[in-house]
């Protein structure tokens, strides 16, 4: 697999970045801020620390943690998410410095955080050992490596495996291998006091599943560029197998949804 990559590098790179700048990843934030709120909530990260948010997308862990007074930068690689971010952070007055920049080649120098942070993003760079080396470098001696990441066997990991049905994966290691645990404690084991436990990442809407999964399919980069390369059969089939899904895992009521999806949260201090 490292091969392939090596081979590859530029051309997969550039594909990456293309599938997450497609849709429009800003119209799911509000969705994806409740979560966010309370995985940052159990941080109790004090005001004033410095906060390194990897994938920032547009906004919504980076915006969040500087209200509570916490000096953020956040990284992405869809220079369009970055731009959303900053037109976001200014429209609510809070300060945060936003950079387009790949997690695998930070643009920081070292020891420049407190605390480093990637939800649910970082997991999607195809060089596991190099985004796990990136976060070390840039974290001052004993402060904290944080990752929420999805679990193979959670909500968005079933998810993976409809899509895979309709759409080969990239040819790099799943994103899914971050929410292994052995595999998460063997890529972070220049860490101390890795603590590692599984929590439940809420997507709610006033939309019946149906519904939620055309938001997702028109606006998540990544399920917007699977449905594009369909076929209109192989389209209507994939929205068939997603809504099935999201309504056995449905715990809303009167046309809502409600789902728990599953991802391990870690937490390390750096030596």
């Amino acid at each position: 697999m490292s091969q392939t990559i090596g081979d590859n590098l530029e051309s997969l790179k550039a594909r990456l970045k293309s599938m997450w700048e497609a849709g429009d990843y800003g119209r799911l934030a509000p969705y994806l801020e409740k979560g966010a709120l309370e995985f940052l909530d159990r941080l109790a990260i004090p005001p004033g620390d410095r906060l390194l948010d990897i994938a920032c997308g547009t906004g919504q862990l980076a915006i969040l943690a500087a209200r509570k007074g916490i000096r953020v930068t956040g990284v992405d690689v869809a220079a369009n998410q970055v731009e959303q971010a900053r037109a976001r952070a200014a429209e609510e007055g809070v300060e945060i410095a936003l950079d387009e920049g790949d997690a695998e080649s930070l643009p920081y120098g070292d020891a420049s955080f407190d605390v480093v942070v990637s939800l649910v993003g970082a997991i999607f760079a195809p060089r596991p050992e190099l985004v796990a080396a990136e976060m070390m470098r840039v974290c001052k001696p004993g402060g904290r490596i944080v990752m929420g990441n999805w679990t193979p066997e959670g909500h968005v990991g079933q998810m993976f495996r409809v899509i895979r049905k309709y759409v080969p994966p990239l040819p790099m290691p799943s994103p899914l291998l971050w929410g292994d645990e052995p595999t998460c404690r063997q890529r972070l084991a220049a860490c101390k006091d890795l603590r590692i436990r599984r929590e439940m990442y809420p997507l709610e809407c006033r939309l019946g599943p149906s519904q939620a999964i055309d938001l997702f399919i028109q606006f998540f980069g990544p399920t917007h560029a699977a449905h594009a390369s369909l076929t209109d059969l192989d389209r209507e089939a994939l929205h068939a197998d997603l809504t099935a899904l999201w309504t056995r895992n449905n715990k809303g009521a009167n046309g809502t949804t409600r789902i728990m999806a599953e991802y391990l949260e870690i937490v390390g201090i750096t030596r």
